[in-house]
């Protein structure tokens, strides 16, 4: 089971980057975004550093030099290359780095079927660890590429794809559901893997509230646009207002207005915007903003999960990198029940990115994964149309800094009672 989960979850990870010439694989468009050929090599880098070196006896390094290459943040491990300069590595080659591959999985897969039954299940659960953190790249990968992608002059096709002509522009009405407040329990429910940052499981108390059904489309942040929302100080929390002027906005990432019509760039190249589907790569000051304009509010991690609770039972589907879309999808149904809390895009949340109550960091390097983190971030909820369907939950915690808009993120709106 785990050999074939382990295969299954790398396999995928080369399957992502088969549309990709090899000039691609270098890349690097700003610093959040890392070069195809990097994330190969660091999810690679983890299960050599992290199970073979641990576990695998006499084990000989593949290459002395990766460590410091294919390192990403963890200080106990040591130096690496500045994340803003992994663009710069010509070498290892493209080629070197799928070998690299094809020797760690054989040694890791040898070493499932060798090791005794002690070593086996603390194998398997920093395999575990390994796999969920190869499909954080996956999401990733889709994620940078589609960056790479959209700032080359010639707008390069992913892949090919033609969404079908009538689920286009029908867009669903947006519909609001009552939530009663109350004393609810959050967190994961300790039903499988999980990281550190969703536990422990803990009571926590809300107001009444209502919920968007749906997600906000992008005709109704196109009328945010049209109604002046980017010049309007007073919509703008200090640090967005600031971005705005510094960076220029007037629009979502993306997006670009050519002879009074409005396109953006996708996974399958720039097309008209369709108005019908949910508004991508806001950052939270500009879903904040929108949210004020439109005289509600964003929701709460917390209103989220129980929501999501409630409403869905933990039926996790949506519209995830199973699909093939890579791109979010319009609404299709109008029952007024909530619909797309998981997949086609994150859902900025009003939540700052804190340890729950309780909250243990946990020893060693591994500390490093999550907790380092809780600071001057926010909570994103629900996964994306990039992310894995296996990879979310109700309890999973996305975490980014408010301005980073290169992210599937969108927005569903809320407001109190």
């Amino acid at each position: 089971m785990l050999i074939n989960s382990f295969k299954s979850i790398r396999d995928l990870t080369e399957e992502l980057c088969k549309p990709l010439e090899i000039e691609d694989y270098v890349i690097q468009t700003m610093e959040d975004v890392s070069p195809p050929k990097w994330h190969l090599g660091h999810t690679n880098w983890f299960f050599e550093t992290f199970v073979l070196q641990k576990f695998k006896p006499n084990y000989k390094v593949y290459n002395n030099t990766f460590n410091f290459i294919f390192n990403s943040y963890y200080e106990t491990i040591g130096h690496r290359v500045q994340r803003g300069k992994r663009g710069m590595l010509s070498r290892p080659t493209v080629k070197e780095v799928y070998e690299y591959r094809r020797h760690i999985n054989d040694q890791v897969i040898e070493l499932i079927e060798t090791a005794n039954d002690k070593v086996q299940t603390q194998i398997a659960n920093i395999v575990e660890l390994g796999l969920n953190h190869e499909q954080q790249h996956q999401e990733l990968l889709l994620t940078d590429i589609k960056n790479i992608f959209a700032c080359n002059p010639l707008k390069p096709v992913y892949i090919k794809s033609n969404p079908a002509p009538d689920l286009l522009n029908k867009e669903i009405k947006s519909e609001y559901v009552d939530f009663k407040g109350g004393v609810y329990e959050i967190g994961h429910r300790n039903n499988g893997f999980a990281f550190d940052n969703e536990s422990p499981r803990h009571k926590i108390f809300i107001e009444d509230f209502k919920l968007q059904t749906r997600l906000t489309t992008n005709g109704e942040y196109l009328e945010f646009i049209n109604d002046g929302g980017y010049l309007d100080h007073r919509l703008w929390l200090s640090d967005g207002w600031e971005k705005v002027h510094c960076e220029n906005w007037t629009c979502p990432l993306y997006w670009k207005k050519e002879d009074n019509e409005w396109f953006n760039m996708t996974l399958f190249g720039m097309r008209k915007l369709v108005l019908s589907e949910p508004i991508c790569h806001i950052s939270y000051y500009e879903a904040d903003a929108y949210s004020k304009w439109s005289k509600k509010r964003l929701l709460t991690e917390l209103e989220w999960e129980v929501a999501a609770s409630i409403s869905l039972k933990e039926d996790i589907s949506g519209n995830f990198l199973e699909s093939r879309h890579f791109h979010p999808v319009p609404l299709q149904k109008s029952e007024k029940k909530l619909h797309q809390m998981f997949g086609d895009v994150w859902e900025w949340t009003n939540s700052s990115y804190l340890a729950y109550p309780g909250y243990k960091q946990p020893n060693g390097v591994f500390g490093e994964y999550n907790g380092k983190f809780m600071s001057n971030q926010m909570v994103l909820k629900g996964g994306s149309c990039v992310t894995p369907k296996d990879h979310i939950r109700t309890s999973y915690r996305n975490f980014l800094q408010p301005e980073k808009q290169w992210q599937f993120s969108g927005i569903r709106l809320a407001y109190s009672l």
